[in-house]
């Protein structure tokens, strides 16, 4: 398929590779942000590929991933409301809370519905008015302007029986805390192309010059990986500090400025906790106060529910780099998709998903085992 296709080709891959082993002279360890850039590379062997001196790990790339326990809890008392109907993107149905998921909620007689987007729901609202129609609203900075978009909407329209959970976090912070770390061994990082392609990356600029680490501003498929590992290693090789923009085709220095402008408008800044990490000052969204009452959060009393995060799994260390997902002793074992610990085994951009649907959670003996 045309401009899918050429970013697949087996040939400019191999020179890449060349490449890359051409300008590697010593260790270095990387982290992607992007759970869709770990799928890839796992997907494609990418990380197998690279000269053993390169290290890949995975960051916290993945929204439904880091949204904490306590929110995933409240998402779920709010659906159990029988005056609600909840509404979600589908990769958080299975995202597992403190003893049950959505699906268990609609199991129940909970009224849960997939939407592709948040403006469907005020097309929900309009047609239920004695209903309150909730919509989880997950995501980085990508998937925020459609959702200030349906609250700005529903505001102007007097959609009062509308609402959203709000579970947004910002990668900049995300990214600071992980340097900001003692066990960090980040050296350089892969940016989310999609988050630039909103934001633009000016705020990727003061991270690279204020800890000395090269940053790339990477697209999705195979050779945007490919380039964008060539980039930063050079860049590390050559003792060089700075933002560069791989994914160009698409991202611009300053981002989308219309998206910024309604971002500035219905949402603002605050601390945020990450699932597994902990609270990161400055590192999300909350509505703006002039559009609080859209808070379902407030709305339906449950801000101050809290809960304990699991001690078995280790998705917090897999979302910082530290673990890989088939070093959790419950990997493929307690933790499955059937029976997941945690979001990162069902989430379709987790790291532990990757790493169970595309083989690497098998065991060598296992391998061995069925390879006669």
């Amino acid at each position: 398929m045309k401009y899918q296709d050429e970013y697949r080709d087996p040939a400019a891959a191999r020179k890449l590779l060349q490449a890359i082993r051409h300008v590697t002279t010593r260790p270095w360890t990387i982290m992607e942000i992007c759970g869709g850039q770990t799928h890839t590379i796992v997907r494609y062997g990418i990380d197998e590929l690279l000269p053993p001196e390169i290290e890949l790990v995975h960051g916290p790339g993945c929204p439904v991933c880091v949204t904490p326990l306590e929110l995933i809890d409240r998402a779920l008392e709010i659906a159990s409301q029988p005056e609600v109907i909840f509404c979600s993107f589908g990769d958080m149905l299975r995202v597992p809370g403190s003893g049950r998921d959505l699906f268990a909620v609609k199991a129940a007689g909970g009224d849960i519905r997939v939407v592709y987007s948040p403006l469907d729901c005020l097309k929900i609202a309009e047609e239920n008015p004695h209903r309150t129609v909730v919509f989880f609203a997950v995501g980085f900075e990508t998937t925020a302007p459609a959702n200030a978009m349906a609250v700005w909407q529903a505001k102007r329209r007097g959609i009062t029986n509308f609402a959203v959970l709000v579970s947004h976090v910002l990668v900049p912070p995300a990214m600071q805390a992980i340097l900001s770390s003692p066990s960090s061994r980040v050296q350089g990082f892969l940016a989310a192309g999609h988050v630039c392609a909103v934001m633009g990356y000016a705020d990727y600029e003061p991270l690279a010059d204020g800890f000395g680490v090269p940053i790339v501003v990477t697209g999705f498929e195979p050779l945007d990986l490919l380039e964008g590992v060539y980039r930063c290693v050079l860049m590390l090789e050559q003792g060089r500090a700075g933002v560069e923009n791989q994914y160009a085709r698409v991202v611009r220095h300053e981002g989308n400025a219309r998206a910024m402008q309604l971002l500035g408008e219905v949402f603002e800044i605050s601390d945020r906790k990450w699932r597994g990490i902990g609270t990161i000052p400055r590192s999300g969204y909350r509505l703006a106060p002039e559009y609080a009452g859209f808070d379902a959060e407030q709305r339906f009393a449950v801000d101050r529910l809290e809960v304990a995060e699991s001690t078995v799994c280790l998705s917090g260390r897999i979302l910082q780099g530290l673990t890989r997902p088939h070093e959790c002793p419950a990997f493929g074992t307690e933790c499955t998709p059937e029976h997941p610990l945690g979001a990162t085994m069902v989430s379709s951009e987790g790291a532990c998903a990757a790493y169970y649907n595309y083989g690497r959670h098998r065991r060598p003996e296992t391998a061995a085992t069925d390879s006669h």
